[in-house]
């Protein structure tokens, strides 16, 4: 199983062109995934630099014929030439795919400090080491305190999930809209969480829990221990970083950790501000 992580900044490469066949060429000169995290997918976004305000997950979708689409939009406003402008995370996936979620995160007034809406979208999908939930994500930017509250957050949903997993389904939950679908506890949380590697907040989001819930692993620290992150921001210069920085994290539950085999970065590219990371799981 082969899942592709990145921030792909509604398309706009260094160049300041917004180029969407330029994003899905260059995941393709990588691999063949079976799931592909993007964030910062726009949709009617007129006033983006460089963005004719198109829809960006029917323009993805048909460039990945064979690939279920599942948009999660954190912002939902007024578009400024008719419509409504979304802006969000995506996942498209070739594999089955069981119930999807859309949580919105936390987002608390801070008066003196920008913040958007931020969201993480799940979805549960099929593959040869059994169901795992997909989970991808891009934390606030700005605010420290706004990603702390997020990211306990997402470890609280983490928790009702795994918890969610041993029911046993009843009668009632067989049949129409009460039917329940299987949710596994082994997870993959990814996507661009804008802290660096050394940040208290990934010490934050990788802390055991006390309840037996599978913790999340990094899986660049996985598969190399004790050398510091490869950088995923500012390997091309950048305004929100002033060195190399790793922002884009792939993280693994406990269960999972014998099935990885790869983890990469595409440190070349430049469709986007941020580099595409990937993993393997057999």
């Amino acid at each position: 199983m082969k899942l592709l992580s990145w921030n792909i900044q509604w398309g706009r490469g260094m160049d300041g062109q917004v180029d969407l066949a330029r994003i899905i060429r260059t995941i393709r000169q990588i691999d063949e995934f079976d799931v592909i995290c993007l964030q910062e997918v726009a949709v009617n976004f007129s006033s983006l630099p460089g963005s004719r305000g198109e829809n960006q997950v029917a323009e993805l979708s048909a460039q990945l014929p064979g690939y279920t689409a599942i948009y999660g939009a954190a912002t939902d406003v007024p578009g400024s030439r008719g419509g409504r402008s979304q802006f969000g995370n995506a996942i498209f996936t070739r594999l089955p795919v069981g119930q999807v979620w859309r949580h919105l995160l936390p987002w608390q007034a801070e008066l003196a400090t920008p913040s958007m809406q931020r969201v993480l979208v799940e979805a549960v999908v099929t593959t040869n080491i059994g169901p795992l939930r997909t989970m991808t994500t891009h934390l606030e930017y700005y605010s420290q305190h706004q990603r702390e509250i997020q990211i306990d957050a997402i470890r609280r949903l983490h928790q009702e999930a795994c918890a969610m997993s041993q029911r046993k389904f009843l009668a009632e939950e067989r049949s129409k809209t009460f039917e329940a679908f299987p949710r596994s506890a082994e997870a993959i949380l990814c996507g661009d969480l804008n802290f660096p590697a050394t940040a208290p907040e990934r010490a934050q989001i990788l802390e055991s829990f006390n309840d037996g819930t599978p913790s999340f692993h990094d899986t660049w620290s996985v598969l190399n221990p004790g050398t510091p992150h490869a950088p995923t921001v500012g390997i091309h210069p950048v305004d929100f970083v002033d060195r190399p920085e790793c922002y884009d994290f792939v993280l693994i539950t406990s269960g999972l950790v014998k099935h990885l085999k790869t983890h990469g970065i595409d440190a070349e590219t430049k469709a986007s501000d941020h580099q595409p990371v990937w993993i393997e799981l057999r």
